[in-house]
């Protein structure tokens, strides 16, 4: 669906473009240019802009399909590029990803969202607040976009360093759980927030060199400042990445001491339990000829002995901690 359409003129919205047609017949002979923004759209509501921009099929293709890795490609005059947005579910404590595909070119930006995350109209309202930034014309609506993707990611991290540092309380706590599970769904949400970030890097580094064609000089310099966030950004995913790697690794560890000291206190039990079975079983085997079998204080001294040697037993083991 068509979420916004405005056309823009020396920085300022044109109030007598109030739809898609009206929009369309808008030409960049005297700076104008043409911010469409479209939801999901179909092959069919996405045709208009096609034949009226001359956008590349295969970009076209992309931007209905999604399921893309981030990327920039130019084609002829036109800047094709995709963008994986982000944002996390704290109850579900999962990464929700979605795809923006921007088309920009001289007079016009077409943006295509898929998913529910990084919603444009903030900065559609931002920008336009701001005329002295819309007068570099569709360039400044390619860096809002891409600085408001970017800048979405860094709640994403938060959430993400909470739920490991929970991880990593329950990995280190007495209550002796094995959040294993918990742990290899947080690497599958790092991993796929490593494939929606890495990628975007070489992009917006070619984006704040001046390597891309018809980017205004007014708005490279602030490429590189999205450049330097999201470069950040891509280091704290590595970091929780690995991090993740040592948790993981220390909760097999953790399972494995709590095995073990489980053995060591069954042993423990199974020894101090065998010295009053082993006599209970000598004086059990009815044989006329045994010692103290005559005496009239023989059944306490046995039973003393084995309370003794287990009592000792037990005494030694809480000393050396298995018990």
């Amino acid at each position: 669906m068509i979420i916004d359409v405005a056309a823009y003129r020396e920085g300022r919205r044109c109030e007598d473009v109030v739809s898609l047609d009206r929009a369309l017949e808008v030409t960049a002979d005297d700076g104008a240019f043409v911010w469409l923004g479209l939801y999901e759209p179909t092959e069919d509501e996405f045709d208009v802009a096609c034949r009226r921009f001359d956008l590349h099929e295969l970009a076209v293709e992309d931007a209905i399909k999604a399921h893309q890795r981030p990327k920039l490609e130019v084609y002829g005059t036109t800047i094709s590029m995709v963008l994986k947005t982000a944002r996390h579910l704290d109850a579900e404590e999962e990464v929700e990803f979605g795809e923006i595909f921007l088309f920009v070119g001289v007079g016009f930006v077409v943006a295509v969202r898929h998913g529910e995350a990084s919603s444009l109209s903030h900065v559609r309202a931002t920008l336009e607040a701001r005329p002295d930034r819309l007068r570099c014309g569709p360039s400044a609506v390619l860096h809002a976009i891409v600085d408001h993707v970017v800048d979405d990611y860094l709640p994403v991290l938060e959430g993400i360093d909470n739920d490991i540092e929970e991880v990593e309380a329950q990995v280190f706590s007495r209550a002796g759980t094995n959040p294993v599970e918990r742990i290899y769904n947080l690497k599958r949400e790092v991993l796929d927030f490593h494939r929606a970030t890495v990628p975007l890097v070489d992009p917006v580094e070619r984006l704040a060199e001046g390597k891309v064609p018809n980017v205004h000089s007014e708005i490279q310099p602030y490429f590189r400042d999205v450049h330097d966030h999201l470069v950040r950004v891509t280091e704290r995913v590595v970091a929780d990445r690995d991090l993740l790697n040592s948790v993981l690794e220390a909760n097999l560890t953790q399972v494995g001491l709590r095995q073990n000291e489980d053995m060591r206190k069954i042993s423990a039990w199974v020894a101090i339990g065998v010295v009053p079975t082993l006599l209970a079983g000598i004086y059990g085997m009815n044989l006329e000829q045994m010692p103290l079998i005559d005496h009239g204080a023989a059944f306490p001294l046995v039973v003393g002995a084995m309370a003794a040697v287990a009592g000792g037993l037990f005494a030694l083991f809480r000393h050396r901690h298995w018990l």
